[in-house]
């Protein structure tokens, strides 16, 4: 299991808000990573950290994407742009 703080810092390190689409967390990875990358003038470190928290969300989305059913999160969130979003 992934605590809370590992999941809310990986969100600051990608600059994300707390209720995010993966497809929101793969755009900020990518533009961070290439911004970031050691090959193209960014810091190794840096590149590091922007990869750890992917890979933090990441995992977190695979394994608890599917513990609710559409139905359960249209009834929490009933805006149609909410079901693919995650609160983290």
């Amino acid at each position: 299991m992934i605590n809370r703080d590992k999941l809310h810092n990986s969100l600051d390190v990608l600059g994300l808000p707390q209720f995010v689409s993966f497809r929101e967390i793969k755009e900020s990875y990518r533009a961070l990573s290439r911004k970031t990358h050691p090959d193209f003038g960014g810091d190794r470190d840096e590149f590091e950290r922007v990869n750890s928290a992917y890979e933090i969300l990441k995992i977190y989305v695979e394994n608890f994407r599917f513990t609710f059913s559409d139905e359960e999160i249209y009834r929490q969130y009933p805006e149609a742009n909410h079901a693919k979003r995650f609160r983290i």
